[in-house]
């Protein structure tokens, strides 16, 4: 593949969503979303792909029979973190038709149906849960429940998909036989332009509700405060050192304030934690440890703290006969873990999964400095093109 040939489809879709900075603002289901679905169904109607939707808000361009008996997922997600880069997601779909056109030009005919997949809420930014697309299509949420997520604005998921959501696909384990998923590095590992993965560590949200007692900060004594942002930023110094003594990491970079006022003690402080590990022994201990330094710490400041888990994605080792076969394949690519989460990960519990990653010169996901090189990416749509050929 051609870096010429990469650079010009990424084109179509670089500016949209992109917000002042460089960042980009692409929630689920959302208006920069929404027009990224469009161009999707229009890529497939240029290469004779019907596109199907799995109720979920999945969308699936297939290349062969439409859930046909042991066909190839490949692709990712369109939405973003707030202000996050652009590549997490779009490089895994945007390859996936390349690849698809590697493969037709060379004269592969495929013996199992080919699908490019968009994920929805992949990031959990809007709806707050990650990976929800690929939860609802392999059973792992209620519909219902998935419905009844809103966003910041109070619309549900529900409302912004126009239904309820249909949940798992039917026979989902014979209908399909591999998921290979092309990511973006996140972290700085390959020294070569691709590499495979290996395993997820265990991750997940956690929300702490901090309360006190709402007061002028003019009229009220130090000594009578009852102040949660107190506490809550104690809560943050401890999660970090608490995640360093244990090698894991820990991330509170969410917050809201109530009454959020310049001149107002809060009564409210909520504030999300991301703990992530190596294995889900330590993430649980830190958890715990850090609920316990924010618990006695609320003793000290005359508040109260509640701790309530959002998400929970366990430890995830991909199916690792195919990980060895796709490094052999690809010239013996490196085979490395990631501590990022992904709907490969999500469905390693019933099918085959793989993850390809493209190597991020920074290091940098999820900011405006997330990028790659476009010859990276070139070669990523090559190897993608190889794994397709290898399992079809």
């Amino acid at each position: 593949m051609s870096e010429k040939i990469f650079s010009a489809l990424w084109a179509e879709i670089e500016a949209i969503g992109r917000v002042d900075g460089g960042g980009y603002i692409r929630y689920a289901l959302d208006r920069p979303e929404l027009i990224l679905r469009d161009w999707f169904r229009n890529q497939a109607d240029r290469r004779d792909m019907p596109v199907t939707d799995d109720g979920n808000g999945n969308l699936f361009a297939w290349w062969g029979g439409q859930w046909g008996r042991g066909a190839v997922l490949t692709g990712s997600h369109f939405d973003s973190v707030p202000h996050g880069g652009g590549y997490d997601g779009p490089l895994g779909i945007v390859s996936a038709f390349l690849a698809i056109d590697q493969l037709r030009s060379s004269g592969h005919q495929p013996k199992n149906p080919i699908a490019v997949v968009a994920f929805v809420e992949e990031e959990g930014g809007r709806f707050g849960l990650p990976c929800l697309g690929s939860r609802l299509l392999s059973g792992a949420i209620d519909p219902a429940k998935a419905a009844a997520l809103t966003d910041r604005d109070g619309i549900t998921f529900g409302e912004a998909l126009g239904a309820t959501p249909a949940g798992p696909l039917p026979g989902l384990q014979s209908r399909i036989g591999a998921l290979v998923e092309l990511h973006i590095e996140q972290g700085r590992q390959l020294e070569v332009p691709v590499g495979v993965a290996s395993a997820i560590w265990p991750h997940g949200r956690w929300r702490f509700d901090f309360t006190g007692h709402g007061d002028h900060a003019g009229t009220t004594r130090m000594a009578d405060r009852r102040d949660p942002m107190l506490t809550f930023a104690y809560t943050v110094l401890a999660a970090n050192k608490e995640a360093r003594l244990s090698g894991a990491h820990a991330t509170m970079a969410r917050v809201e304030v109530e009454p959020n006022a310049t001149n107002a003690i809060p009564s409210l402080v909520r504030g999300w934690l991301d703990a992530r590990a190596a294995d889900t022994a330590t993430m649980d201990s830190l958890v715990t440890a850090v609920t316990k330094r924010a618990t006695e710490r609320a003793g000290r400041d005359g508040t109260e703290v509640e701790v309530t888990s959002e998400s929970l994605s366990g430890e995830v080792t991909f199916d690792t006969e195919l990980a060895g076969r796709l490094s052999a394949l690809l010239g013996d690519a490196p085979i490395l873990p990631t501590s990022a989460g992904h709907d490969a990960g999500v469905l390693s519990a019933l099918v085959p999964t793989a993850m390809l990653f493209v190597r991020n010169p920074t290091g940098i996901s999820h900011s405006p400095a997330e990028r790659a090189e476009h010859a990276d990416c070139a070669t990523g749509v090559d190897a993608l093109a190889q794994v397709l050929s290898e399992l079809t």
